[in-house]
């Protein structure tokens, strides 16, 4: 870890540190400017910049905006009060190509985008192992093929922090099914865990080095992911290295 970030971690008090844990609206998160630390402003998606218009100099979307949405056949602000952005091919298309240069030049174009408007990290890319036929974001992932998958995770991370704009690999992990997602749990042996679900973490995460790793919702093994201290500790960062 960076000194002077050891330096100003070590300066915080326990209530500050725990208001890292939360957000400022929807998509950024809270700053502590005394202490050095400013807001980081987050954006969707995998096939191009999702982030709604300004409502005001100083905030680029109201958090009241999305609360209103109740039938998104009407003029939902979430669809009609955004930016127009470059729309890429989808994530099983991108894998399809098997062109990693292509894939990384994307990303690069995906990460000025986010420059021009001043987004600090891409939530993107989703990896999830295609399994169910009714999973309704499966056009986001890349491939049923893990190594496939990792390797067009690993080029499109590369593209888009060659910006200097971060990314967010998700959802991590076995995240395959969108019905009940947030209470079911993927319940998966050692060996398939290994070699199906992670091993695309695996990949994007050691060759890569994305700036975030976004836990999945769902519980595996009967541990919810987000406090799941086998997959997120001990493999995560120290097995794999993450620091991010």
């Amino acid at each position: 870890m960076n000194k002077k970030i050891k330096e100003i971690l070590n300066s915080l008090t326990l209530e500050e540190k725990a208001s890292l844990c939360s957000g400022v609206g929807l998509w950024q998160t809270r700053p502590l400017e005394e202490k050095g630390i400013p807001e980081i402003w987050m954006a969707d998606g995998s096939n191009g910049v999702r982030i709604m218009k300004p409502v005001n100099q100083e905030r680029k979307q109201d958090t009241s905006d999305f609360l209103k949405v109740t039938d998104l056949t009407q003029n939902s602000p979430t669809i009609t009060n955004q930016y127009e952005a470059v729309c890429y091919p989808s994530g099983a298309s991108l894998a399809s190509t098997w062109d990693t240069e292509l894939i990384e030049e994307m990303g690069e174009a995906l990460g000025d985008e986010c420059r021009y408007f001043k987004v600090n990290l891409l939530l993107a890319p989703g990896i999830n192992i295609k399994r169910s036929p009714l999973g309704g974001r499966g056009y986001e992932y890349y491939s049923e093929d893990p190594y496939l998958t990792g390797k067009v995770a690993e080029s499109f991370i590369k593209g888009v922090q060659k910006t200097g704009t971060g990314t967010s690999i998700k959802h991590f992990a076995a995240n395959n099914a969108e019905t009940l997602r947030i209470n079911m749990s993927s319940d998966v042996d050692e060996r398939a865990l290994r070699e199906i679900y992670l091993a695309p973490f695996e990949i994007g995460v050691k060759n890569a080095k994305p700036w975030t790793v976004m836990s999945s919702y769902n519980k595996v093994n009967g541990v919810q992911m987000a406090e799941n201290r086998e997959l997120l500790t001990d493999i995560l960062r120290d097995e794999w290295g993450f620091d991010g």
